[in-house]
């Protein structure tokens, strides 16, 4: 009489939540440097504003959207994003570009301070 469709709401609810997590961090990230907080929510315009965050030029987006070389620039940004809070290369590397999960709600809900940005 019961059918199994093979789903689950455990995995359902864990990555909504974690999504939450992600755009809370990001949303709380923009704003303390001053951007508007609902861009990380917006698609591509969330890129944007996160290479303002940085102090990198607008026209750097079509540069993330070439394979390979979207990896080697996402790497510089999220390198200028903690640079720009104060915070140093290696949690660039590590807390922004590869456990941005966890670093940007660092950056968004902890004390760093935004000081303008990085590579401008």
């Amino acid at each position: 009489m019961y059918e199994d469709s093979g789903m689950s709401t455990g995995p359902l609810i864990f990555s909504l939540a974690f999504a939450l997590l992600v755009i809370a961090g990001m949303w709380a990230t923009f704003s303390k440097a001053g951007k508007p907080g609902w861009a990380a929510i917006i698609p591509f315009y969330n890129i944007y504003v996160w290479l303002k965050v940085a102090g990198r030029p607008g026209w750097w987006l079509i540069l993330l959207l070439i394979p390979i070389v979207n990896f080697v620039i996402s790497i510089i940004v999220s390198l200028d994003v903690a640079k720009s809070f104060g915070k140093s290369g290696v949690f660039g590397f590590f807390g922004l570009w590869l456990f941005g999960f966890v670093g940007y709600p660092m950056l968004g809900f902890g004390s760093a301070q935004y000081r303008g940005p990085a590579a401008a």
